[in-house]
């Protein structure tokens, strides 16, 4: 009896503590009363939170009395503050909280405590210029978040990229003027990541993920609301960065690895006048990486500050900006020879070492690049705000660009260096004025943009021309013999500055600046006829002003396109399940040509309509298990037609008869089955062909910007949620692709690059102001390769360690 006694007294005494406990719950919904799930509902000064279920609802206990304020955030839409006092032992419900749809900006809370699916985030404002939910978007595209490359522990562009499915790196930044970003196959065309935040954002190098908050990899033609100066006939790759939020705190974090790489990054978020809603917040990088090879390395150091202020309500302003700079030895290609039969057919017969750079470090380019975007957000009304953007980028490139080649003049595998000294900038401005409405009309739902965006790029180039210097066998071997020149000469050409200077020195300096504008109009409706079906319009008036060479007249001209996009979607599951497809478009300008036989008279400039890409979408999305289980599937067929090739009735005649076929299938799949797995898995396979040319080269086969035809990839992530392992985590992921042609041309024969598989794996502890982890990148040390008629070695195996600490 004294025992049971004193049990009861505990159980009676605990109760009562308990009941001394309030709580807070509510149903949180949209302007169309329409539930929110997983929507983000944390006390503000407070680590507590909760976020919405299926339905809308949450609920936050074990409050004690006092007063609260509840802040409610949703990327998407625009984040409220509710205040509300609790009693002892009371319960209070809030009935219906809206949340109004809007840009993201002032609006991203970091919200601690576990969140399902933390590798799908995928509601966006960006992709289609709306902020849809993915399951209602009818096109497809994949989101990479923050925390897949925090567990992965990333530490450049191209390894974040190998998270999206279907896509894969033909080559690597080269950093020379005017391209000198990386390449990647996307559908089986390549593009370039040319957009941060929705606007342009140019880059010679290559791109810091200090500041990625997530990059969304859009696909298909999406030229309807980018344009085709942002965007490739496969699809686009948007950055968005991170971004001022409610609150104060920020991260340090330290990496060091393999191959000489060390790499500091900070992160600071505070309010400059919590009383104006003025928040400012700074990104910042410094980087240090040798190369695997006997020479090569790059240096960067990067800051991105940015600020928020909201004026009142209505009125919004923001800014972000990133500036770089950066220093490298640009990758060293072995480019095959595009016209001559090739020596060697694959790698065993190349005899290549994969370890030799065939360059030095005292040859350099440095690669400053600068973005800039400024905001202006006004809402208009309930249903209409208008949205004004203004974006400036400028890339340069200075110092020294090698390559080699293979001419097929000399004897056996032997590849000819040409060097010349860069000095090229790229500037570009956009403005965007768009107007994003959420209203009805006869109670049938319409979200809709109207935007107007001027485009304007300008280069400057003032490098010098090439020089040869000197040959290289893949092996290592070297000899002075100028191809192109009648006697054989022995000369010796070092890999030094001076030796380079030396050679350039009577080669002239380029003097070449070009300009082009693009004007253009835009409008895409999202009509809501039912709660589960949909369609989408979209059409794009583009105006294309091509002023050339500024210092020759001749070259100037211009186009006007039409660009549509057509939409289907249907959910038999609300919110759960949609049943989609679409219709997408894209176009290439095309410039004058001569034509007309030169021996009958003076030859006449014939103008061409834009080259077009249309796709065929269709497949299924799911978001079912509670937001446990997103995934895409979908078939896509893109024709491209109207590429300018010779007349088959005339040699002296052009006409638009050129024609590509590429088809292909996408699975991918974001899964959190248990709290804390998260899992991201992609598989794509893609059939590309040039069907119509008028070179033979390349008719009937596979493009080479396509890639390989298969990709897959995979990543698991599991932390431990209780007991004594509590924090304590381990990932294990691969990726991998086909075999793929680095060349394959009637005349040349076949060169492939073998198929691979490469394995990662990672462990780590997570406490709460603080993070340690070890990630080992090819674990099984794959010897692998990748190229678009290059062959460009990869990284063996990687050991990297990482701390953080969060405040």
């Amino acid at each position: 009896m004294k025992y049971l006694l004193s049990i009861l007294t505990v159980f009676l005494l605990t109760n009562f503590t308990l009941a001394q406990q309030g709580a807070v719950s509510g149903t949180i919904k949209d302007s169309n009363n329409s539930p929110l799930l997983g929507v983000n509902v944390s006390l503000k000064n407070s680590a507590k939170g909760a976020q919405t279920d299926i339905n809308g609802n949450f609920k936050i206990s074990n409050l004690e009395k006092g007063n609260y304020a509840l802040i409610i955030s949703s990327l998407g839409y625009k984040t409220k503050e509710v205040l509300f006092s609790i009693s002892t032992n009371e319960h209070i419900k809030l009935e219906r909280v809206t949340l109004y749809e809007g840009n993201e900006i002032l609006n991203e809370v970091i919200l601690e405590g576990e969140r399902r699916n933390k590798f799908s985030r995928k509601k966006t404002a960006y992709v289609s210029k709306l902020p849809l939910k993915d399951i209602e978007n009818t096109q497809v595209y994949s989101t990479i978040s923050n925390e897949i490359l925090k567990s992965q522990i990333v530490t450049n562009f191209d390894e974040a990229l190998k998270n999206a499915t279907g896509i894969e790196q033909l080559w690597a930044s080269t950093g020379r003027g005017g391209d000198g970003a990386g390449y990647y196959s996307l559908r089986g065309f390549s593009v370039q990541p040319q957009l941060v935040n929705g606007l342009p954002g140019l880059t010679n190098g290559t791109i810091n993920p200090a500041n990625i908050e997530r990059i969304e990899v859009l696909k298909g033609p999406s030229a309807t609301l980018f344009g085709n100066a942002v965007s490739s006939y496969g699809g686009l790759i948007n950055v968005v960065t991170k971004k001022p939020y409610v609150g104060t705190g920020g991260a340090l974090s330290f990496v060091s690895g393999s191959y000489g790489l060390n790499q500091i990054v900070g992160d600071f978020n505070s309010a400059l006048s919590k009383e104006d809603n003025l928040y400012f917040r700074l990104n910042t990088a410094y980087t240090t990486a040798q190369s695997f090879q006997d020479a090569g390395f790059r240096k960067s150091f990067f800051i991105a500050p940015s600020l928020s202020y909201k004026v009142n309500n209505k009125l919004s302003f923001s800014f972000y900006s990133e500036v770089t700079q950066a220093e490298q030895t640009n990758p060293t290609f072995l480019f095959l020879n595009r016209s001559a039969p090739t020596v060697a057919s694959n790698l065993d017969e190349l005899g290549y070492n994969h370890k030799l750079s065939f360059t030095s470090n005292d040859l350099t380019l440095k690669n400053p690049t600068q973005n800039y975007r400024v905001e202006m957000d006004y809402k208009l009304s309930d249903t209409w705000k208008s949205q004004t953007l203004l974006s400036k980028s400028s890339t340069s490139t200075n110092g020294y660009y090698s390559y080699l080649f293979d001419y097929g003049i000399l004897e056996g595998n032997t590849y000819s260096r040409f060097i010349n000294k860069q000095n090229a900038n790229t500037q570009t401005t956009d403005i965007q004025q768009n107007f994003i409405g959420d209203f009805k009309v006869a109670s049938i739902r319409n979200r809709m943009v109207i935007g107007i965006d001027y485009f304007n790029e300008t280069q400057t180039n003032n490098s010098t021309g090439y020089a040869f210097y000197g040959n290289v066998t893949p092996n290592g071997g070297s000899n002075g013999d100028n191809p192109f020149t009648a006697e054989v000469e022995d000369d010796v050409f070092p890999l030094s500055t001076s030796g380079v200077d030396a050679a350039l020195a009577s080669l002239g300096v380029s003097n070449l600046k070009s300009k082009y504008h693009i004007y253009s109009i835009y409008a895409s409706d999202v009509i809501n006829f039912t709660e589960r079906f949909s369609a989408m319009f979209g059409l794009r008036l583009d105006h294309f002003d091509n002023k050339g060479a500024l210092a020759n007249l001749e070259d100037d001209y211009n186009q006007t396109t039409l660009s549509p996009k057509f939409g289907l979607l249907f959910q038999p599951l609300k919110d759960k399940l949609s049943l989609f497809g679409n219709y997408q478009n894209g176009f290439t300008n095309v410039a004058p040509q001569l034509v007309g036989n030169p021996d009958e008279g003076p030859q006449s400039l014939k103008t061409f309509t834009p080259e077009q890409a249309n796709q065929i979408e269709f497949g299924i999305k799911t978001n079912l298990f509670n937001n446990r289980l997103n995934s895409t599937i979908s078939y896509y067929h893109i024709n491209v037609k109207d590429r300018v090739i010779t007349d088959p009735s005339s040699p002296f005649n052009k006409i638009q008869g050129g024609e590509v076929v590429s088809k292909g299938f996408e699975i991918e799949i974001n899964a959190n089955p248990i709290n804390g797995l998260n899992i991201r898995a992609g598989y794509s396979y893609n059939d590309s062909e040039t069907t119509k040319s008028d070179n033979a080269q390349i008719l009937n086969k596979r493009p080479l910007e396509a890639g390989p035809e298969t990709l897959y990839n995979f990543w698991a992530n599991y932390e431990f949620q209780y007991g004594i392992l509590d924090g304590f985590g381990a990932g294990f992921g691969f990726n991998g692709a086909s075999e793929r042609f680095a060349i394959n041309y009637e005349s040349t024969g076949e060169f492939v690059l073998p198929s691979y598989t490469i394995v990662n794996a990672s462990v780590f502890y997570q406490a709460k102001k603080y993070k340690v982890g070890l990630k080992l990148n090819n674990a099984l040390n794959k010897l692998y390769y990748k190229g678009w008629s290059t062959i460009n070695p990869q990284q063996p195996r990687a050991l990297l360690a990482n701390v953080t600490y969060q405040f």
